[in-house]
Formats: C-alpha cells, structure tokens, sequence
C-alpha cells in the first residue's frame, strides 16, 4: 500500500485530496498547522524545514516511505502592489514556493529509492490570468507551476512524475473570506455567471484530478499544468 503525504490537509482542498485517496485506498498522512482530527496529521509548518523533517519521520516511522505527495498548502493575500511591504511579499512566497520546496527535498529521497512517486502541485489560475492586488501570491504559484516542469524533466527518468493542478474559482473557506472582505471583484454568484459550466467549483473537483495523476495510469503525463477551473482560463 502506497502512503501519501498532503499539505494543507486540515481544510478546503487539501482535506478533500486527502479525503479522496485515503477513500481510494492510500495510506494518507495530512499535514497542516491545524491539521484533521482524523488519521495520521502532525501539526507542521511548511515553511520550516526542520518540522517538515520532524513529520515526514513521524510518517515513515508509522506508514513507511512517502512515494506520493501533493502539495496543496497555501496562503492568499490581497494588497495594492505600492501598499505591498516586503514582509507580506516573503510570508506568501514562503508558504506558497519554499513550502513545496522543502516538500519536495524532504520527500524525493524515498521516490528515488522505490523508483517510483507522484508530485502534484497545488497552483492556482491567476497563475495563467492574473489577478490584481495579488502580486506576490501570483508570482508565488507562476513559480510553482514553473518549478513543476522543471521537476518533471529532471525525475521522468528516475519514475517520479510531476504535475500541477491550478484550481480555477473554488468553493473554500479561503474563498469565503475573500468574498466577505469584498476582495474577489464581486460576489460568488457573479463569478458563476461568468464561468461556463455555470456553477462554483467544488474542493471534490480539485480531488479527482489529483487522485489521476497520481494513480498508476497517469505514468505517461508529467510536467503537465491540469487546469480544473469550469472552462474560465482555457
């Protein structure tokens, strides 16, 4: 049985990936600083390679090495771009990029020695689109998906691959938020207006495309950016 690590677990899209493949039949260890109360979930701060360390020898102590990881913790901000300080700009690349980063590092070393893994990154489509106000989250997940063919070309040989997943306009407590503080142009519904299959996406949505890419038959598909966003970035 193949074990899975998820970041970002505790909540929205990550809780659904791991929801989904702990239902497909992986061994599922979620991390998060507010991880579920369910299953193997060390409390871990992404951005701190020490406790990312900590957890993944928490996990291959009680579910073996890790060969499947998606790295689905985030963090959003919304700011003018001259209003932007230099410490907001570092928390979002922190969480964002070198979270995956050490992610990666931390987890190869067992898909390198099993000769097999799947990577899936968690980007975002204002990656593909842009999005104002938010400069150093879309700068953040454009590195992400950049980082991800980068990966791709260098682990296809050894039987790693790497995908990444941008969500389109998902239905999340981030989301929520956003649309409280009256940050994501509009309410939700206008959004589903303008997106073609007429509806919000759900964090179920995000779930599927990764529980393919990282099963046996998605071996050939690496270095691809898979967006799931209701037809709104094409």
């Amino acid at each position: 049985m193949r074990t899975a690590v998820v970041t970002g677990g505790g909540s929205g899209i990550g809780l659904a990936i791991a929801e989904r493949l702990s239902k497909d039949g992986y061994q599922v260890a979620a991390l998060d600083l507010n991880p579920p109360d369910t299953g193997l979930a060390p409390a871990t701060d992404v951005c701190d390679r020490a406790q990312v360390d900590a957890a993944l020898a928490a996990v291959r102590d009680r579910l073996g090495p890790v060969t499947i990881l998606v790295n689905a913790a985030g963090t959003d901000g919304f700011r003018r771009f001259t209003d932007l300080t230099f410490a907001a700009w570092q928390r979002v690349i922190d969480v964002n990029l070198n979270g995956v980063f050490h992610c990666v590092q931390a987890t190869l070393p067992d898909m390198l020695d099993a000769g097999w893994g799947r990577i899936v990154n968690i980007s975002s489509s204002s990656a593909q689109s842009g999005q104002p106000f938010m400069t150093h989250y879309v700068a953040a997940k454009s590195a992400v998906n950049g980082l991800t063919k980068a990966l791709a070309l260098e682990l296809g040989p050894h039987g790693v691959t790497v995908n990444a997943v941008p969500p389109g306009f998902i239905d999340t407590p981030m989301l929520r938020r956003a649309e409280e503080r009256d940050q994501i142009g509009g309410t939700i519904e206008k959004h589903i207006q303008r997106t073609p299959v007429r509806r919000v996406g759900r964090p179920e949505d995000i779930a599927a495309a990764c529980a393919f890419l990282v099963s046996e038959e998605a071996g050939y598909i690496t270095g691809q950016i898979l967006g799931v966003n209701g037809g709104r970035n094409t």
